[in-house]
C-alpha cells in the first residue's frame, strides 16, 4: 500500500474525524478546543511554543530520492536531504500519533488560483486551528479542477503540531542539536510520493511554506515560473510584481487602495501571466502602524460575531481585556496574522493578472548606503534576482549587534529546490518576452546605518513605488552608482531629490564610503561563492560591486 492510501485509511478508520466542515464550525471548535482565545477584536490569539515562534529551517528536510536526485540543488545549505527510511519511519510514527487522537480534522483545498495548475493538497491534522490556517490561507477546490494539470497528482499534508518524536530513535538521522541531543521535530517533503508530514512544529508558517516549496519544485516543469512576490493590478489592467525578503515591506506595499490586490506572497507567472497561490495573507504585526498600514491592520479588526471572523493572530502580546499590542516583542519579533484576503478593501477576487508590466526588487538596507530606488537593465535584474539581498537587523536574533547582510537567491532561496539555473533562466526568457521593466526599491535606512539614521518613511517609499508603476520614472535623467552599479533617478515624483543618493544624507561622508565599500565587499564575496563555480554570463557577473 503506497503512503497516501495508508494514510486516507488511517483516516477512515478514525472514530471521529471533522472533514471540510463549515468556517463557522472550525472557528468554534478552535475555540470549544481552548486552542486560541478570542480577541477584542474578534480575532482568535494563540502563541506556540517558544521553538515553535518561526520556521525551523534545519528540521526541514526532502526526501531524496533516484527519481528526482538531479532535478534537486543539493549544494544549497536549505535542501536538507533524509533517506527513505527515515521518511517512512517518521510516517508510520505519525500515523500511530493520528490513530490516538479525539478528533482528526481534514480540509480539500487547492494552491494555485489558476485551475490550469491548481495542485489539490488535502490537509490532515489534529488541531481546528491548523484546519482554519489551511481555510484562510489555501483556496477553494474550483468547480472546473479536471483541468488543471495536477488534477489526479494532489499532495497529502499531515500536521501534528505539538506531538515530538522519539529522539533516541533518530539519533544519525535528524539532525543535532547544540545540547548534542537529537531534534524532535521535523518538517519533511516527500516530492515523488507528493506527501509531507509535519510533527512537533506549531509554528502555522510551515504549513504555509511547505506547501510553497512543493509548488516551487513542481511548477518549472510545467514551465511556470513560481516567485516568492508580491501582485497588484492597475486600473487598466497593468499588473506588477513586488519581490522581497521578511521585512522588506512587501506586504506593507502591495496593500495600495489604488491598486487591487492578487497576493501577498507566492505567485506563478505562466505564458497567461501572473496567478496567486492563495487564498489569504500571513502578514508579519511586530510594530504595525493602524494609519500607514491601514489595510493590514483593520483585516483583523473586525469586531462583529467571532464565527464570522477567523483571522488569527500568531504570537503577538494580549491583555486581559483582549486588546493586543504589536509593538510588545518580548515572546517573539516574528508576530503574524493569518485572514483570508477578502478582509482587505482592495483585492481582485479572481487573483489573476496578465504579465506583468513592472517588477520591483525590495531589499530593507540597513547599512543605509543603497539608493531608495533604482532602474536595472536585465543583466543588472538578473545579478540582484541571483543575489537576493536584504539586511538581518541588531536585536532581532540572539548574537547580532550590527547590521548583517543577508542574500537568498530568488528573494526566496529555503522555498526554491530547484537548481539555481531552472529559476534564473525562466525569469530572463519571460523578462525579454514580455518587456517587464525592473526596479530597485530599498525600504531600509538613510542618513546612517541602523542606529545612527533613520528608516526610509514608507509613504515616500510609497511614492517612488508609484512612479516606478505609473511609468513617471522611464521620463527621467539617470546617474550611474558605479559601485553597486545600479541607475539611480536624479529625480522622482513627490520625494525630495537629496535623499535620491544617499550619501547626500549622511552627516559623515567617509563613514558613508568604508560603510559602502565594506557592503559591496560582501557582494562580491558571496557571489563569488555561490556562483563562482557555475555558468553564469559575463555581463551579468560585470554588474556585481566589485567586478
Amino acid at each position: 500500500m503506497n503512503l497516501k492510501a495508508k494514510l486516507s485509511e488511517a483516516v477512515n478508520d478514525h472514530k471521529n474525524i471533522y472533514d471540510n466542515i463549515e468556517r463557522k464550525k472550525i472557528i468554534q471548535e478552535v475555540v470549544d478546543n481552548k486552542e486560541a482565545l478570542i480577541a477584542e477584536s474578534g480575532a482568535l490569539a494563540t502563541w506556540t511554543p517558544v521553538e515553535s515562534t518561526g520556521r525551523s529551517p534545519k528540521d526541514t528536510v526532502i526526501v531524496r530520492r533516484s527519481e528526482s536526485e538531479n532535478t534537486i540543488d543539493w549544494s544549497s545549505p536549505n535542501n536538507i536531504p533524509i533517506d527513505e527510511e527515515t521518511f517512512n519511519m517518521v510516517f508510520e510514527d505519525a500515523l500511530d500519533f493520528l490513530v490516538y487522537k479525539e478528533k482528526v480534522y481534514v480540509t480539500d483545498r487547492v494552491i494555485g488560483a489558476d485551475v490550469k495548475y491548481a495542485l489539490p493538497v488535502k490537509v490532515i491534522t489534529d488541531h481546528a486551528l491548523s484546519s482554519l490556517f489551511t481555510d484562510n490561507m489555501f483556496r477553494p477546490i474550483p468547480d472546473d479542477i479536471e483541468k488543471s494539470v495536477f488534477y489526479n497528482d494532489g499532495f497529502y499534508l499531515l500536521s501534528l503540531p505539538y506531538d515530538k518524536l522519539d529522539a533516541s530513535k533518530y539519533e544519525g538521522r535528524l539532525r543535532k542539536l547544540p545540547n548534542d541531543k537529537t531534534s524532535n521535530m521535523i518538517v519533511a517533503m516527500d516530492f515523488d510520493k507528493r506527501i509531507g508530514v509535519i510533527v512537533g512544529s506549531a509554528y502555522m508558517g510551515s504549513l504555509k511554506k511547505l506547501m510553497f516549496t512543493v509548488m516551487n519544485y513542481y511548477l518549472p516543469f510545467e514551465n511556470i515560473l513560481p516567485l516568492h512576490c508580491s501582485a497588484i493590478e492597475g486600473k487598466n489592467g497593468d499588473s506588477a510584481l513586488l519581490l522581497g525578503l521578511s521585512g522588506t515591506g512587501k506586504t506593507s506595499l502591495s496593500a495600495d487602495h489604488k491598486r487591487a490586490l492578487l497576493g501577498d506572497d507566492e505567485h506563478g507567472w505562466s505564458e497567461d501571466g501572473i496567478a496567486n497561490f492563495e487564498n489569504g495573507c500571513y502578514a508579519k504585526m511586530i510594530n504595525i502602524d493602524p494609519v500607514k498600514e491601514k489595510d493590514i491592520y483593520d483585516a483583523v479588526m473586525h469586531k462583529d460575531n467571532y464565527l464570522h471572523h477567523g483571522a488569527i493572530i500568531e504570537n503577538a502580546m494580549i491583555y486581559p481585556d483582549g486588546k493586543v499590542d504589536y509593538f510588545d516583542d518580548r515572546f517573539t519579533p516574528n508576530s503574524r496574522a493569518s485572514y483570508p484576503l477578502r478582509y482587505l478593501r482592495n483585492i481582485k477576487v479572481s487573483s489573476i493578472s496578465g504579465n506583468p508590466k513592472t517588477i520591483l526588487f525590495l531589499t530593507a538596507d540597513a547599512y543605509g548606503v543603497l539608493p531608495p530606488v533604482s532602474k536595472l537593465n536585465t543583466d543588472q535584474a538578473m545579478l540582484w534576482f541571483l543575489i537576493g539581498y536584504t539586511s538581518k537587523l541588531a536585536g532581532t536574533e540572539t548574537g547580532i549587534t550590527e547590521p548583517q547582510a543577508t542574500f537568498s537567491r530568488f528573494f526566496g532561496q529555503p522555498f526554491m529546490p530547484c537548481n539555481p539555473d531552472v529559476y534564473a533562466d525562466m525569469l530572463g526568457e519571460k523578462m525579454e518576452k514580455f518587456n517587464s521593466k525592473v526596479y530597485l526599491i530599498n525600504t531600509g535606512w538613510i542618513g546612517g546605518a541602523y542606529g545612527t539614521g533613520k528608516r526610509i518613511d514608507i509613504n515616500l517609499t510609497r511614492a517612488m513605488v508609484d512612479a516606478a508603476l505609473s511609468g513617471e520614472l522611464e521620463n527621467v535623467e539617470y546617474e550611474e552608482n558605479k559601485l553597486f552599479h545600479l541607475n539611480v533617478p536624479k529625480t522622482c515624483p513627490g520625494v525630495p531629490s537629496e535623499i535620491l543618493f544617499p550619501k547626500n544624507t549622511w552627516k559623515d561622508k567617509d563613514a558613508y564610503e568604508k560603510t559602502a565599500l565594506k557592503l559591496a565587499q560582501q557582494f562580491s564575496d558571496y557571489f563569488d561563492k555561490a556562483y563562482g563555480l557555475k555558468n553564469i554570463k559575463e555581463s551579468i557577473v560585470k554588474q556585481c560591486p566589485y567586478k
